[in-house]
């Protein structure tokens, strides 16, 4: 299987909002998020999100990442999103556009990334994504999303 990374147009936004709608762990307050981030992508090219797109051989588009700059920083990103299609997961494409991000974050000098995630039992497999991509455990905020739920923060250093 052919995997073919490129930045997000405007006609994808349907598809990766059927992602989103469809990964059971992403709540539908969360994919309200996700499309606002979209939309200030699509809407302002300026607003210092990236996000790329994963296309397979039938031109389907099979997941996607987004990042950015962290605020008040230098040279510190984060993920912001990632989601890849259900049947299409454990075939590389999470690792294709993780690859593809950091290697966009290279160029321009990025040398810290962070990425958030759910200590919860449902974002196991997420956890387990970013350990096999690098990334360590930096922090663990308990209860931080709800009691019982907290926040794990991911870092890889680029430099």
């Amino acid at each position: 299987m052919q995997i073919k990374i490129r930045p997000m147009a405007g006609e994808d936004k349907p598809a990766i909002m059927h992602i989103l709608c469809a990964t059971p762990e992403f709540k539908p307050s969360e994919v309200v998020v996700a499309e606002e981030v979209l939309d200030s992508y699509l809407n302002d090219p300026s607003a210092g999100y990236f996000t790329l797109v994963a296309e397979t051989d039938t031109a389907a588009i099979a997941g996607y990442v987004c990042f950015g700059t962290t605020p008040l920083t230098e040279g510190t990103w984060d993920i912001y999103w990632i989601a890849v299609a259900r049947d299409m997961q454990g075939k590389g494409i999470g690792a294709a556009l993780l690859t593809v991000a950091e290697n966009k974050i290279k160029q321009v000098e990025g040398r810290l990334i962070f990425a958030e995630t759910s200590s919860i039992p449902e974002y196991n497999k997420t956890r387990r994504f970013y350990q096999s991509r690098g990334y360590g455990v930096a922090a663990q905020i308990a209860d931080f999303y709800v009691p019982g739920d907290d926040k794990v923060i991911f870092q890889k250093r680029l430099k």
